[in-house]
This record gives structure tokens, sequence and C-alpha cells, in this order.
């Protein structure tokens, strides 16, 4: 079939137009109302068949630490086999790595991150997919949150950890970002967003070494309200999906929640008092505060906000004032501070459905298979 000169050019327009059309894809993912997916290379991570969803939380894990003693590797060994215990155990769905990965002022230059290898080999081993957030003791002078993220995207194909933009984070900070969970593989919006921030947190690297602030950046805030409104244009209104926060240190906001824990109502160990250093902004006051604001107020459906940090605290409890509910997670690793009669474990937390607005159950798992601190994290747990 022959054109005419008119339909011809008609047709050619057409053409570059699509070519010479701007593209949305940024960091890689698209910011348009058909897509909005930042792993286009990867699995879609999605509820099971039966609608359950199933996370497992390893926090503080402390690798590489006293590696010149005889009890260094020792400890790593042991977190190494409490792992794959819990991972044989637990079969979750997902996992995630809540910071202090690394007892970082104890590593070497020369290989401080091939520490990540022997971390990730369990979910390896378990083909889990993951994601990590990073704490203070993995930005020493030998080590950064940059370098951490680089190899362990680099040795894990089940990771999902990954940077934010550039100018997002503050300096040392750029473990910002969100993984989307669907309900299946062809629903076209997910159904939970895991939001994962960089708290920041120890020392630069060598060799001017200083003191990293220890909060979750102001540029954060700006950044979670583009996010959301991108998920609000291309999947909906904020309500119809569940969230869950992960950061390493506590925010700031919960230091005055912990006089109002009890036994009864906020089960679970409560051995670390919190004060300066042990939640964020202890160097100044109300630094996380734009961060705080703008999760509580952006992110619809906020199951929780779980930290690690304090490694002898494992409750929840509802912070008044955002009415969100905030949970420790379990020291994990066998480095790191301890006491006797604190144990190891995880945090689990298990959606019996995908219905954004029902309860989460969550509760605290040793190494050996002791269970406690079992609670639904819904609207009214807390109050």
């Amino acid at each position: 079939m022959r054109l005419s000169k008119a339909a011809l050019a008609i047709l050619i327009s057409q053409c570059l137009n699509v070519f010479a059309a701007p593209s949305n894809q940024k960091d890689g993912h698209q910011n348009n109302k058909k897509t909005l997916d930042p792993y286009p290379g990867k699995p879609r991570l999605t509820f099971k068949r039966d609608g359950t969803f199933k996370l497992t939380v390893f926090s503080d894990l402390h690798f590489g630490e006293n590696p010149w003693d005889w009890w260094g590797p020792e400890h790593d060994a042991s977190s190494v086999a409490l792992m794959g215990t819990v991972l044989a155990d637990e079969k979750s769905d997902y996992v995630v790595l809540n910071g202090d990965l690394i007892t970082g002022e104890n590593t070497f230059r020369e290989n401080s991150t091939t520490i990540i290898d022997q971390i990730v080999a369990p979910l390896n081993k378990a083909k889990v997919p993951f994601s990590s957030t990073h704490g203070n003791h993995d930005n020493q002078p030998n080590i950064t949150h940059a370098e951490e993220i680089k190899r362990e995207q680099k040795v894990s194909r089940f990771s999902y950890t990954r940077s934010a933009p550039k100018g997002v984070g503050g300096d040392f900070g750029p473990g910002n970002y969100w993984v989307p969970i669907y309900r299946n593989n062809k629903d076209k919006a997910p159904v939970l967003i895991l939001w994962f921030f960089d708290s920041r947190g120890g020392f630069s690297p060598n060799p001017d070494s200083t003191r990293v602030p220890d909060w979750v950046d102001a540029s954060v805030a700006d950044w979670i309200v583009s996010e959301t409104r991108d998920m609000e244009k291309a999947w909906g209104p904020a309500k119809s999906r569940a969230a869950v926060a992960f950061v390493h240190i506590p925010p700031h906001a919960i230091q005055a929640v912990q006089s109002t824990v009890t036994p009864e109502k906020n089960p679970g160990m409560n051995a670390d008092i919190l004060g300066s250093g042990s939640v964020q902004d202890s160097s100044a006051q109300n630094m996380d505060k734009p961060f705080w604001d703008a999760l509580n107020s952006k992110v619809k459906n906020l199951h929780a906000v779980i930290s690690g940090h304090d490694h002898g605290n494992e409750w929840c409890a509802r912070e008044p004032t955002k009415d969100v509910i905030f949970c420790f997670d379990k020291h994990s690793g066998y480095g790191g501070y301890d006491s006797p009669g604190w144990g190891h474990g995880v945090r689990n937390l298990l959606f019996h459905t995908p219905d954004p607005k029902a309860g989460v159950e969550t509760w605290i798992r040793l190494e050996a298979g002791e269970t406690r601190a079992r609670v639904i994290l819904d609207k009214h747990y807390g109050k």
C-alpha cells in the first residue's frame, strides 16, 4: 500500500514524537501514572497464595568485632549459626537487617566491606530476599554505609537494598529507599510498602575522621513528600496501601514513651534506659523532627516504626503525639554489647491478610525457638 505525501508526513511526525518523548526514569524507577517500579530487573515481591506475608528482622549483628582475639571470629560463627537456624525454622518471605551489621571501628581498610559476604551468606543459601538499614557502627574511619550497600548489591542477587537519589540523606546517610510488596504478580499496585531510613551516626572516613550526625537528615522529609506524591499518581490514594518503616536508631520522640511502658501493656524486655546516644538527635534538639513529621503525615496505614540500636529493649508502644506504634527489634548478633540473660533472636512480623488496615502480628523469637512478647499491631494496641 502506497501512502500519500501528507499521510507519510503525519506518520513520520508521530514516530519522531514517540522517540523524542521525555523519559521519567530516574534512579532506577519510572515515575508516571502507568508504572512506578524501582526494581525492573528483580522478581516482584508478593504475598503468599494463602494471603499471608512473613517478615523477619535481624538487628545489631555486629560482625567483625575484635578479629585479633579468639572470641571475635567465634562470635561471628555463632551469629551465622543463629541466622541459619532462624531462616530454616521461620521460612520467612522477606528479611530485614536493621543496622549495625558490622562493628566498623574494628575493621581494617583493606578488607572491611568483605565482612558483608559472611553476613549475606545464610540469606543467599536460603534464597530469601532482603533489605538492609545501616547504623552508627557501619560508619567508621575504615567503612561507610555507601560502601556496605555497594558490596551487598555485588555479592547477593537477593538484596533489595539501594541508595537514595543524590542529595537525599545528608552526609554518610544514603540508605533511604522503599520496597513494594504486591498481593500477587498480576496486580499493578502494591498493597504494602516497606520504608527504610538512614539514621547515620558514627564517624566519617580517615584521614580526617569526625563525628557524623545521628539522625535522619532533614532532606529525607522532602523526599518522603515527593515519593508519596508519585505513589499516589501511579497507584491511587495512599489509604489503599499499608506500610512499615525501618530505621536503626530510634526517633527522638520515643525517649518520652519509655516512661509509659509496662510489662502488662508492652510485653518484652525493657533493660536499656533511653537517653543521650540511644535515640536520634542525641547531640541536638529536634533535628529529626522534619523526618518524623513527614513520615507520620505522608505515609498512611503505618503499622509500625521499627528500630534496633538499644540491645536490651524489645517492646512495642504507641507514640501518642503521632498516634503511631513503635517497636524495638531483638539483638540478633553475638557481637555488640550484651548482658547475661538477654539472649539473641529476631523480631517476626506476620501479615495475615493483604488488607492494608488489618492488624499485624509480631513477636520475639529467640535462637532456640522460644517466643515471647507476642502482640497485634492494630488501632487498639497501646490505647
